[in-house]
């Protein structure tokens, strides 16, 4: 047995026994290892064939809900190092009075993850009573993977999506933490990581681009065919990063290696959460560059295409802003329609690989005047708000099948649009979008499955072509347009 087969086996065999402990310890600790009405709450699983969510009796499930954090807490939020289980169980008590159902939350590096191989006390304690908590109000809990929000730990401050070494340190974090939640109703999944990007350059990425092009072509001439320049040796076995102008190939194929990147990153944290618990969800709360309808720039597309993620994930995630002709300021119905249908554009792409979609951060400003970029926004009012949020969530509701909006609370002390993305005010009081949210709570959450046929069917849209999207400049702008001439047409 050669070295790296010792490892592997080394490495399957603590899965195993971790596991194997997690699964003992729930079992001899009884109703004691989950206080709280635990009972209320029933595993969520994933319903294939009608792309959705179910709880483990056949129920219809959809996460409807909010992203967790409390104002007062500084920026980015300390969800806890400011810790305030008083304050906590408020917060869940005025989430359940307005029809929250679901709430995600960060982890972060600095409370539960300084040291790979180990996880934090400090964090644990408090996240142990957060569950609990939540399990009282009978509200879900969807965990997202550790980041930076509360400081990083000198190991986590390199490339942790391509770097060997930062990736073996995250597969060990999910392999005690789900191992140490398995089987726990409350969480309703794991999101891997918020908003993941694979570098445009970096030495790892560098390392791997000859062996990519060699395993693709083969030879040189191959390559030199298919990207139609000449080739030299040099370039052969010590190929450059292609500059944006060039051969549109030559920009494809090294797109396609941060997708293989992003993959490998993937599959591997899901492996390690699925040996421990292979009934836990996993996904990855991909940021919006991650259908390239628009980017600001073709190294923005974050690498991980939906198609592929979805072959290791249980379900979809997608965050969305309005951002189709910059900074959305309700000025006009053509800004408004343009945001709409650039939605709809994503996450359309999203769910086409046949998977639940989740959009798991999604929201607007209202209420007042930002304080970012110089002031230079004009104020909008709660009811813009709550008009924009629903509008959102109605034109992905046949495509999507849960929805988080981005905060609980205005957050005044943020440094972008989070200062009035809340459901509340400061103060607790409830917004326009909060009682628009109580509403549609109501009726949201009893049925939202998807049918992707018929979706396609009613809604005649262009085809987008990925690959151009992520190779050729100009491709992305010219599809918008066609897509809201579409849009527009049908409404």
């Amino acid at each position: 047995m050669g070295q790296r087969d010792a490892k592997l086996l080394f490495h399957r065999l603590r899965c195993f026994l971790t596991g194997a402990f997690a699964l003992a310890m729930w079992m001899s600790t009884g109703a004691q290892a989950f206080p709280g009405n635990a009972s209320s709450l029933k595993k969520i699983r994933v319903d294939a064939q009608r792309r959705c969510f179910v709880t483990e009796d056949g129920k219809i499930f959809v996460p409807f809900g909010v992203n967790y954090f409390r104002p007062g807490t500084g920026w980015a939020p300390q969800v806890w190092k400011k810790f305030d289980a008083t304050a906590v169980r408020e917060d869940f008590r005025r989430m359940k009075a307005f029809g929250v159902n679901c709430v995600r939350v960060f982890l972060t590096f600095d409370s539960f993850y300084r040291e790979p191989g180990r996880l934090e006390t400090f964090g644990l304690d408090r996240w142990e009573e957060f569950l609990s908590i939540a399990e009282e109000y009978g509200i879900y809990v969807h965990p997202t993977g550790p980041d930076h929000w509360e400081g990083l730990p000198a190991w986590a401050r390199r490339d942790t999506i391509a770097d060997p070494q930062a990736v073996a340190a995250l597969v060990e974090f999910w392999n005690l933490f789900a191992g140490r939640y398995r089987g726990r109703p409350v969480i309703f999944a794991y999101d891997l990581r918020n908003e993941p990007s694979v570098p445009w350059e970096n030495s790892e990425l560098a390392r791997r681009w000859p062996d990519f092009l060699h395993r693709k072509y083969g030879s040189r001439q191959a390559m030199a065919k298919a990207w139609e320049v000449e080739i030299t040796e040099e370039a052969w076995n010590k190929p450059q990063v292609p500059p944006l102008d060039g051969p549109q190939q030559a920009i494809l194929d090294y797109q396609n290696l941060r997708e293989e990147v992003a993959d490998e990153w993937t599959r591997r944290q899901v492996e390690a959460i699925k040996s421990v618990d292979p009934e836990a969800l996993v996904t990855v709360g991909l940021i919006q560059w991650s259908v390239p309808v628009l980017l600001p720039d073709l190294r923005t597309y974050s690498g991980f295409r939906p198609s592929r993620q979805g072959q290791f994930l249980d379900f979809l995630e997608v965050h969305f802003y309005p951002l189709a002709r910059g900074f959305y300021e309700y000025r006009s119905e053509e800004d408004r329609l343009a945001n709409l249908a650039y939605a709809e554009s994503v996450v359309r792409e999203v769910a086409r690989p046949g998977r639940p979609v989740v959009v798991a951060e999604f929201g607007w400003y209202g209420g007042g005047k930002l304080t970012i970029n110089n002031g230079r926004h004009p104020p909008a009012s709660e009811e813009q708000q709550a008009a924009w949020c629903a509008e959102l969530i109605a034109v992905t509701r046949g495509l999507a099948c849960g929805w988080l909006n981005w905060g609980l609370y205005d957050h005044p002390e943020a440094r972008d649009v989070t200062q009035l993305t809340g459901l509340f005010r400061v103060d607790g009081t409830p917004k326009a979008w909060a009682h628009k949210f109580h509403e549609l709570s109501a009726t949201i959450t009893s049925s939202c499955c998807l049918q992707w046929a018929e979706w396609e069917q009613n809604h005649p849209r262009p085809a987008f072509d990925f690959d151009r999207a992520i190779s050729d400049r100009n491709y992305a702008s010219k599809f918008r347009q066609e897509y809201l001439k579409r849009f527009r047409a049908a409404k």
